[in-house]
């Protein structure tokens, strides 16, 4: 142990020669002094900021995940009784005159509905990219905060407000939204079409209107930290690949996002204002409506044109997560640094021009299909560029197996099975008789569901001490990670089958028929897998909580050898991170194993010796 502090003494009068302060007029440690609501509630530390939006993420997830139990135990259990949900679920429960006890049908679409939109949005946007793109672009660029704190502030309690609209709409009388993730109308735009398109769709775009002005005020944050608050020699060919990743992720949500809420206006005006943007010739009840003229294939252009780029939104930050986890835990440079910024915005660009393929069911042009069809099998490219340099960074490296590296490892398994599928439904011919079928499923929550996840807790587990000052226990994040890894594959692989079956997604039972009702021990299998793997995710809740407070405890700054700007602060960094100046960047981002060295900080100057050898292996 007193090795270790005298080596962090060193590490600290070695960087002390390399600091400067671009901010020497503000942004002092002893400005900071403030209260505990000022500091842990309405804080302007960006870093305690990424600790509220990963927490309010964990609690949304707990909350989604128990909806997912709840609608799997009436797929795989159609027949048991429910009675033993009256306490928690009330009216949604009907209990019969020999007390068995039934989910009533429009609730469990509802739960399906709510499920898909908190996991998409309040857990892995606001919870992912909230959460890692505040603790880390100001801390890996050497900038003391955000371009604007109070912003940022302001973009969690929206976020926060978001929620909070949703959580109420689960106790109407009417019950929550039930007509899908995606709001198509009329299901949407019709009061009346259900009980759940009542009060509880009109909290649902409420809810996502405060989302979506959340992660407008974050991603202009992001952007304006990353081009203007870069410290003295941060170079973009010099950020870490975290940094690009949050850069364009932040980029597509500027662009898109706006889009949904223009569409969302147009649903609260088909609703209460009788238009019809969305609407025509609709009967409800055996009585013709009035509105005429609109198309719900609008909307779905509308909704669709955020809705791909929402899924590299989800997955970029997990990318960029992963990047620096496995460069790290490899001792490896990253492989094909350049190629992996090009395939970033090559993914990003692309992700804004294949938005119809999800729509090839709904009578678009074949002619407008292929063009979808030729840009949908071109983003594959940089993916597979991104996969190809990750497997390659691990080749021949020096692995430390820690839960963090697990994770990252685990991602890129998942992001190649989960991809593969999505060649599949990227083809129209094949997607007409997949589309709408449990195939659907499998893929997009394989390689965007849990791979995101995986990117999500490689990232925890690796800047935890960073976050906290401590450790997670390594053997329950390892436990964590198996669990998981083995129950994901268990719940969502068989669903590959059962969808090229024809069995349909959002069904409330398929006992009434006979070939979907084969697939019931199907059904029963991913019931239980899902249940013991929700199971694994509360270890990692317990684990997280418990080493806040009682973990192993970080002893110096650099715990992993890495060479990125946020180990160069103290272990519990203040509001300004550095408490004199801010270090200066000499190199990139990925020096180790150069020259005999394991690793080589940035803030390193470069030798005229390295210079040299720079000119002979240039990476």
């Amino acid at each position: 142990m007193a090795d270790l502090k005298h080596n962090d003494e060193l590490l600290v009068e070695e960087y002390a020669d390399y600091l400067y302060d671009g901010f020497h007029d503000h942004h002092h440690g002893d400005k900071y002094q403030s209260g505990f609501i000022s500091h842990y509630i309405f804080s302007m530390d960006h870093k305690m900021i990424a600790k509220q939006f990963l927490i309010t993420g964990m609690f949304w997830g707990l909350i989604g995940g128990l909806m997912s139990l709840v609608f799997r135990l009436q797929l795989g259990f159609p027949e048991a009784s429910m009675a033993w949900l009256k306490p928690l679920l009330g009216k949604w429960i009907t209990i019969s005159d020999t007390g068995i006890g039934t989910l009533d049908p429009q609730f469990y679409y509802a739960l399906v509905t709510m499920h898909g939109t908190i996991l998409v949005f309040f857990v892995l946007t606001a919870g992912l990219s909230g959460t890692f793109s505040n603790l880390l672009i100001p801390l890996q660029l050497g900038a003391r905060d955000m371009a604007s704190p109070f912003m940022n502030m302001l973009s969690y309690w929206f976020f926060f407000l978001s929620g909070s609209i949703m959580f109420a709409s689960l106790f109407l009388n009417t019950g929550p939204f039930s007509g899908g993730w995606t709001a198509y109308p009329p299901l949407s735009a019709l009061p009346q079409a259900s009980s759940g398109s009542a009060g509880g769709m009109t909290l649902w775009i409420l809810s996502l209107v405060f989302f979506v002005v959340s992660v407008l005020l974050g991603g202009i944050n992001y952007i304006t930290t990353v081009l203007n608050l870069r410290t003295k020699g941060m170079s973009l060919w010099r950020m870490p690949l975290t940094i690009w990743a949050f850069f364009v992720t932040a980029i597509l949500g500027l662009l898109s996002f706006p889009v949904l809420v223009s569409g969302l206006f147009l649903v609260m005006c088909d609703r209460g204002l009788n238009t019809s943007f969305f609407l025509n010739e609709i009967y409800v009840g055996g009585q013709a409506l009035e509105q005429v003229g609109g198309s719900p294939i609008l909307y779905q252009h509308l909704f669709w044109f955020l809705g791909h780029p929402e899924v590299y939104i989800i997955i970029l930050p997990a990318m960029g997560l992963v990047s620096e986890v496995l460069a790290v835990n490899a001792r490896k440079p990253i492989f094909g640094y350049h190629a992996m910024v090009y395939s970033i915005l090559a993914i990003g660009f692309l992700s804004f021009i294949v938005w119809a393929h999800h729509m090839f069911m709904a009578g678009v042009n074949p002619f407008i299909s292929n063009i979808f069809v030729i840009f949908t099998l071109i983003i594959a490219v940089p993916s597979a560029v991104k996969v190809f340099n990750w497997i390659s960074t691990l080749y021949g490296g020096n692995i430390r197996f820690n839960p963090g590296m697990l994770f990252a490892i685990g991602f890129v398994s998942l992001f190649i099975s989960g991809g593969l599928t999505g060649i599949f439904l990227g083809n129209s011919a094949i997607d007409i008789p997949m589309h709408d079928t449990y195939f659907v499923v499998a893929h997009f929550h394989i390689v965007m569901g849990v791979a995101a996840f995986f990117g999500m807790f490689a990232g925890v587990y690796h800047w935890f001490p960073k976050m906290y000052g401590r450790f997670m226990n390594d053997t329950l994040g390892k436990l964590h990670f198996w669990g998981t890894m083995i129950g994901a594959y268990c719940v969502f692989w068989p669903m590959h089958y059962t969808g090229m079956a024809g069995v349909p997604r959002r069904y409330y039972s398929f006992t009434t028929f006979d070939f979907s009702g084969q697939f019931a021990a199907t059904n029963e299998f991913i019931t239980i897998a899902a249940i013991i793997t929700f199971g694994f995710q509360i270890v990692f809740v317990v684990n997280f909580f418990y080493s806040i407070f009682f973990g192993k405890k970080q002893t110096t700054r650099n715990p992993y050898g890495a060479t990125t700007l946020e180990w160069t602060t103290p272990i519990n960094p203040g509001h300004g991170n550095w408490p004199g100046g801010i270090p200066a960047v000499h190199r990139w981002a990925y020096d180790y194993g150069k020259m005999g060295e394991e690793f080589i900080p940035q803030v390193e100057p470069v030798s005229e010796k390295e210079k040299q050898y720079d000119e002979e292996h240039p990476h």
